[in-house]
């Protein structure tokens, strides 16, 4: 792992060091400290976690609980069987929990986007498409409207909030469309509702 590769090219400095060849000696300092040995020990860690984390058996499991739901009623009615089934049948275990499972394992918690049109001019400016996923939590940003030409723009940015941890709204920013709504001629109040 990264360790021994740590210890061959320490004991390989340790040769140079000796000679304090174009400030060697620092560098072997350096990749001698504990704080080092101690990163490189959670980095060990965390690949091999990532190497073994677990993998769903299935990627429909409300499918598979309608399955097993429709084999228990041909099952003997054991007072074991009428509890599962009634469980297997309950919303809060099958809209929450199977349907949670179920996003997960197919990774489709990501927010899709539409496709870039092909017949964008040349001379047009440069757009971005941005996604911000809320969860509860203010946007992070105010908007107002252009004195000038009248676009909403992003008018701040709100050190620490949602829009500013993710780097990918500006001052200034023109906003053309918000969650598939074009905003041309809408008021910010407006804009702020489909916010």
């Amino acid at each position: 792992g990264v360790s021994h590769v740590l210890t061959l090219a320490l004991q390989e400095l340790s040769l140079l060091c000796k000679r304090d060849v174009n400030g060697v000696g620092m560098l072997y300092d350096l990749l001698r400290s504990r704080w080092l040995q101690a990163l490189l020990k959670i980095y060990e860690c965390l690949q091999h976690y990532l190497g073994k984390r677990p993998a769903p058996v299935t990627l429909q499991a409300r499918a598979l609980s309608r399955e097993v739901v429709e084999l228990l009623r041909e099952a003997p009615q054991s007072g074991e069987v009428k509890e599962l089934r009634r469980l297997l049948r309950s919303p809060h275990f099958k809209a929450a929990l199977l349907s949670a499972h179920d996003t997960v394992a197919q990774k489709d918690f990501e927010p899709t986007l539409p496709p870039l049109p092909d017949n964008i001019p040349e001379n047009e400016e440069a757009m971005r498409i941005v996604c911000l996923v809320k969860n509860n939590q203010p946007l992070g940003a105010t908007i107002k409207r252009h004195e000038i030409t009248g676009d909403i723009t992003v008018a701040r940015v709100i050190h620490g909030g949602l829009a500013d941890r993710s780097g990918l709204l500006y001052a200034g920013d023109k906003l053309v469309e918000v969650n598939g709504v074009p905003v041309e001629g809408l008021e910010p109040e407006q804009v702020i509702n489909i916010l």
